[in-house]
């Protein structure tokens, strides 16, 4: 059989590894980042595309490589990138599947402020902040910052992002000061999580609902051990994958394919 897998996350590594166990099968894997394609060439794909593809991208390549099933492993927030495969799946008339991660199981707790957006969180995070020196934690990823600083004051925001340059240069012009950026990689235990959010007196944390392999549980309970108020970021609905296949685990995968 001849895939392509949609990259980019630890999800989409256990795909790969999973596909490559038939010698005979093929996998193109897709990534928006030169990381991301050095991963999913270490994961046992054969060939990489390394930047974002448009639909009609998605139909060329699906035609041009002959594949045969699409597997989708992005982010649960990637939703224009999953609405884009889907789309061009139903076009070239081949098989979708959406690999989606297990939602994070949540504590019952009147500390976790559910927000359909980043721009929401940003409106809570700044009524949750009501001195000047209280801090918020930012562990949602680069790419929301931008959300967050129109209401927060830049000053009141500890990012942590990952430790390349793009990464940190981005933050840094979203006006963080250096001594608020924590360059890592990885998920981290709970009592991890907690000494940073103790080392950096963080007020409140924001995050997304990315599910167990995101690390967002650790985060969460790491925050109601301190009494710390959580602004979780929730999900994406994207209507296209109703009438498509959802699996969430290898198990599930080998069933459907």
């Amino acid at each position: 059989m001849r895939y392509m897998v949609m990259s980019g996350t630890s999800d989409s590594t256990k795909v790969i590894k999973f596909l490559r166990e038939d010698k005979n099968n093929y996998i193109l894997a897709t990534t928006v980042t030169d990381y991301g394609s050095e991963i999913a060439k270490s994961a046992g794909a054969n060939e990489v595309i390394s930047k974002a593809l448009k639909e009609e991208d998605f139909i060329n390549v699906i035609k041009e490589k002959n594949i045969d099933t699409l597997i989708d492993a992005t982010h649960p927030f990637a939703a224009v990138a999953t609405e884009t495969a889907i789309e061009s799946c139903e076009k070239a008339r081949i098989n979708y599947i959406r690999y989606e991660r297990a939602s994070t199981i949540l504590p019952d707790s009147d500390l976790i402020y559910k927000v359909p957006s980043f721009s929401k969180g940003a409106l809570k995070a700044k009524e949750l902040l009501k001195e000047k020196n209280d801090k918020l934690m930012h562990l949602a990823g680069v790419m929301t910052l931008h959300e967050i600083v129109k209401e927060v004051n830049p000053q009141q925001v500890i990012a942590r992002v990952l430790p390349n340059t793009f990464s940190i240069t981005k933050t840094q012009k979203n006006g963080i000061p250096a001594e608020n950026i924590i360059a890592m990689q990885g998920t981290f235990s709970k009592e991890f999580n907690i000494s940073l959010m103790k080392e950096y007196s963080v007020s409140a944390i924001i995050t997304k609902e990315s599910g167990e392999s995101g690390g967002a549980e650790e985060k969460i309970n790491a925050a109601l051990e301190l009494n710390i108020p959580v602004i979780l970021v929730t999900r994406p609905i994207v209507k296209k994958l109703e009438n498509h296949t959802i699996v969430r685990s290898i198990y599930e995968l080998k069933k459907n394919i």
